[in-house]
């Protein structure tokens, strides 16, 4: 990759990194908020998404060190709406990983032009991966027996 391929590699994934570490955060104080007959199997799940998006933002952090690049110490935005209903959580979820898919999908494009067969593989693992989390959100979202995507 030349230089400046290599300087957007870097700002993408320390965006996706940003990201991801927003998700732990995220996912962390949605399972502290959760009440209820189904507490249980949510909490579980919240933390396993927290765990996850911790791991995410690892392989980015490696991936900009192998590109020779400082991972951010940043995180990336953390939206509050003070809504601690279920299903307001699950839809702040589902902004969250489109937000993810967005920065991936960039990173993508990004290695298709650079010819990077490593960020282009990583990219597209992480999409299918937020892509089925997404489906997974969606599906918690519906009603029983409902069979169309949920829309906000």
């Amino acid at each position: 990759m030349n230089k400046t391929h290599t300087k957007k590699a870097i700002d993408i994934l320390n965006k996706i990194m940003e990201i991801e570490l927003a998700g732990v955060v995220r996912y962390t104080h949605y399972s502290l908020m959760v009440f209820g007959y189904s507490r249980i199997p949510i909490v579980s799940w919240m933390k396993e998404q927290a765990t996850e998006s911790l791991d995410h933002a690892h392989q980015a952090g490696e991936l900009v060190t192998w590109l020779g690049g400082h991972p951010s110490l940043k995180i990336g935005p953390l939206l509050e709406t003070e809504q601690h209903d279920i299903g307001d959580i699950m839809r702040e979820s589902l902004s969250h990983e489109q937000s993810a898919i967005d920065a991936y999908y960039e990173l993508l494009a990004l290695a298709e032009k650079a010819n990077s067969v490593t960020l282009e593989e990583y990219a597209r693992e992480q999409i299918k991966m937020e892509e089925l989390h997404l489906d997974e959100v969606n599906k918690m979202l519906r009603r029983p027996g409902e069979i169309g995507v949920f829309k906000a």
